[in-house]
Formats: C-alpha cells, structure tokens, sequence
C-alpha cells in the first residue's frame, strides 16, 4: 500500500532555499505553503529568487513582515503541516508555529560552531578551514536543537565568504537530500547539539567591515575575504574618501618602512599591515569607483599635502 505523500509548509529564502525546496519538491513532498520575504530594495539582491520559483511551480507563498502574527499562525494550521522547514528564513519561529508540527532548520555551519547569523562570514573571518551545513530540530533557541544530518566542506585559505556560500549551498542539498528518506519514515538519526562547544555569533553591519591596519596581514586579509563583494567590502577612510577593498591576496614576504595602511610601491596598491606584511590589492574602489595606482597616490599625496 502506497503511503501517502507528506505536507510540509517551508519557510525560505536565498539560495539555500531554492535549492532545499527543490530538494523536497524532487523527493515527493506535498509543499502545501511556502513563507518567504519581500526582496529589500536596499540589498544588493544576488542570489535566486524562492517567489519566483513558487511561482514557477504553483506553490501557495506568503510574505509576512514577521512570522509572529495571528494571521499566519492560522495559515499555517489550515495548511496541516506534518513536517516544517526553514532553509534560510531570517526570522526566528515562535513556539506557537513550532507546536503545529515537527520542525527542522538548515543552518549554514557544521554545528555547534558558529551558531547564530552570518555564520559562512565568520567562519572565513576567523580563519576556520572547514565549514558546512547542519539540518537540525528547530527549537525556540536558536541553532539548539539535535543534529538531524551534516555535509562539511573546505574553506581554501584564499576563498572568499561569497565563494564558501556556494559550497554551503550545496552542503544544505546534500545533506538534505541524503536524509530526506529517512526523515519522511520517521527514522532520522538525531545527535545532540552540545552548546559547550562552538560559540555563538551575532549579524554583521557594514560598519564591521572597517580595516584596522596595526592588526597582522591574515586577521586583515581574512576580515577582507569574509565580506568582499557581494557583500559590502572591507575598507578603510582617509581624508573624505572611503576606499573599498574589491580583489586582494596575502603577500609572501615583510615589506620594510612602510606606515600601516594604503600605499604604492612599484605601480602596485599595498595594504601594509601592523607584523609588517601586506595585502596585494588588485582592485580598489574608492567612492565605488575602481581606482589606478596611479590615481591612489595621488590621492594620498593630497591628503599629506
């Protein structure tokens, strides 16, 4: 006897989104309703569209400005939910939509580590050589619950956050799509998610992403490849111009009598760091505009003039 397909309502956004709900859809899940935002007119939107692929598949959706009203609570309940996802919403659940059905969350890190927001950035900005994705139970408490399944990935000493995320990306369907079986039989593994070990990390503004040029070339270098674009950029101000470091690479060697901060040394644009080593910055904006070495040091003649 065929068992009857299960009704999941997700909640989604970003590329792990796209990505997961595909990886239900292609498992035989009944999406009944999907919970997604409104792109923000204000965020540099780079990633795929999960509005645009309910749309595309005939999926129910809703765009809530919060997911804390009564008129979603009453959504969800009519859909009759027997499984509940959240691939990369950015609102917590309340416990009242946690109490309608079992819930998991894929979150963007082999957990315990790195828990909270951001987590793909502060694993490049704190050097971390690994890092992942974890489906787990979804709890009041943020990335608490037990570990469901988990697919780890490297992170290269010169990849950038935006490059991490692809690979987390599709750490998120793998991990998904290996446990999905068991998941819907209800015979998922679960392993405790032990919150001694790990941290717990919060958002990151632009303003995180100013250099302070006396810290070591690998802290810099590493703040640079955890919000290069498409994120905002580290960067760095002087005078009434902000300069924004678009494509470096850590250099091999000390340079000598050089002041930490922006410099030109043989038509190249340095960043000189406090342990005497710099960054080999190969694309520069200053006030979004890319700048020639050329150009740079005229510009800090100027500002010593």
């Amino acid at each position: 006897m065929t068992q009857p397909r299960k009704r999941a309502v997700v909640f989604a956004y970003h590329n792990v989104g796209v990505r997961c709900l595909k990886v239900l859809l292609a498992g035989g899940v009944d999406v009944a309703l999907v919970i997604t935002h409104q792109d923000s007119a204000t965020e540099n939107i780079w990633f795929e569209s999960v509005l645009s692929l309910c749309e595309t598949e005939g999926i129910p959706y809703l765009t809530p400005e919060d997911a804390k009203g009564a008129d979603l609570l009453e959504a969800i309940k009519a859909a009759q939910p027997d499984l509940m996802f959240s691939f990369y919403f950015r609102h917590m659940l309340p416990q009242a939509i946690l109490d309608i059905a079992p819930a998991y969350n894929m979150h963007g890190s082999l957990l315990p580590a790195f828990r909270g927001r951001a987590p793909t950035n502060w694993a490049v900005l704190h050097g971390a050589t690994e890092t992942g994705a974890t489906l787990h139970e979804m709890t009041v408490k943020p990335d608490a619950g037990a570990i469901v399944a988990q697919q780890a990935v490297p992170i290269l000493p010169d990849d950038t956050a935006f490059e991490v995320f692809g690979k987390v990306t599709v750490a998120a369907e793998l991990a998904l799509y290996h446990v999905l079986p068991s998941l819907l039989a209800g015979t998922a593994p679960r392993t405790p998610n032990d919150l001694t070990k790990g941290g717990y990390f919060g958002g990151r503004k632009p303003e995180d992403g100013r250099i302070d040029w006396t810290k070591p070339a690998q802290e810099v270098y590493n703040l640079h490849r955890a919000v290069a674009p498409p994120y905002p950029g580290a960067f760095t101000d002087v005078g009434p111009r902000r300069y924004v470091i678009e494509r470096a690479r850590l250099q091999n060697g000390n340079v000598q009598g050089l002041t930490p901060g922006l410099a030109v040394v043989d038509n190249a644009i340095l960043g000189v760091c406090g342990d005497g080593r710099a960054l080999v910055i190969h694309s520069l904006l200053a006030d979004g505009l890319r700048i020639s070495p050329a150009e740079l040091r005229a510009q800090l003649a100027e500002g010593q003039a």
